[in-house]
């Protein structure tokens, strides 16, 4: 029990000589120690797990997270052990307040990882989502680069098939002049083959030649330009075939993801937050200790 009170002690930054004159205050100290020391192992666990999402290996997870701990552990240390109690509040918040503000950037650094671990489950649902959503825009931008020569070759082949439906509708509504005519059912009303029918007919024939014509001129161009789409869709089958992809398994993809849920889930959003406050009131409570007790005597 003695070996970890002084353990505490000394997370704690306190000059044990003047601590052994001031016994009163080994507790207030063993306290602040431990929650600096608290604090190192949560960056630790925090710096660790960040970097076993972008390297997938333990060993880089370790040595950062216990780089990254000991780096954090040192600047709690130091912020607290730097403060010195004036004895007038307004001077010891002035003080106090630049260190309170690093002491909050240092909880939103820790929180933040420990945010991804404790949402996984929700994050990687989210990750399968944002995947798809990037699956679907890399296809959308393979069909776009296709999508204006594609549209080309059918407005064509419309109208191709436009001026081969016209002329057949001329041919048709001449044919049945000539056959009205021919019947006495229209035209001059008369029962006979006689010049105007022949005149109709000529014409009805004339016409008949040029849809042919342009049937032999505009079917081999559909052809053609349905080939063409068919080879164009086949470019896109096999560009979508060839799309790799992507995997969302990186830190910053994950923070998006959270920013995701944060954003459409208010009970994700509330837990976020009170996650955060709490490393905030874990990281600034030894700086607040110091600076809401009296001054006792090893501040003396």
């Amino acid at each position: 029990m003695q070996a970890i009170q002084n353990f505490f002690l000394v997370c704690s930054g306190a000059n044990k000589s003047i601590l052994n004159r001031t016994p009163t205050e080994i507790n207030r100290y063993v306290g602040i120690g431990a929650t600096i020391f608290f604090t190192g192992l949560f960056a630790f666990i925090a710096g660790g797990y960040a970097i076993y999402t972008v390297f997938n290996s333990y060993f880089a997870a370790v040595f950062f997270g216990l780089l990254w701990g000991l780096m954090i552990f040192n600047l709690d240390r130091y912020i607290v052990s730097t403060m010195k109690k004036k004895g007038q509040f307004s001077r010891d918040f002035s003080t106090a307040f630049p260190r309170i503000v690093l002491a909050i950037l240092i909880a939103v650094v820790i929180a933040k990882p420990l945010e991804l671990k404790i949402f996984d489950s929700e994050i990687k649902s989210e990750l399968v989502l944002m995947q798809q959503e990037n699956r679907k825009a890399q296809e959308e931008l393979v069909k776009s680069r296709f999508a204006n020569d594609i549209a080309v070759l059918n407005t064509e082949i419309e109208n191709y098939k436009s001026e081969i439906s016209a002329k057949t509708n001329d041919r048709d509504r001449l044919a049945n002049e000539a056959l009205v005519e021919a019947d006495g059912t229209g035209g001059s009303q008369k029962r006979n083959m006689g010049p105007i029918y022949a005149i109709k007919k000529a014409e009805a024939d004339k016409v008949e030649s040029e849809l042919i014509e342009l049937k032999q001129t505009n079917e081999p161009l559909i052809l053609s330009n349905q080939q063409r789409i068919n080879e164009l869709q086949t470019l896109i089958d096999e560009e979508l075939t060839n799309l790799e992809q992507v995997q969302l398994t990186g830190f910053a993809a994950r923070i998006e993801a959270l920013d995701r849920l944060t954003n459409s889930s208010r009970a994700i959003l509330l837990a976020s937050i009170f996650i955060m406050l709490l490393f905030v009131a874990i990281e600034t409570a030894p700086i607040f200790v110091k600076l809401i007790s009296e001054r006792g005597p090893y501040d003396y």
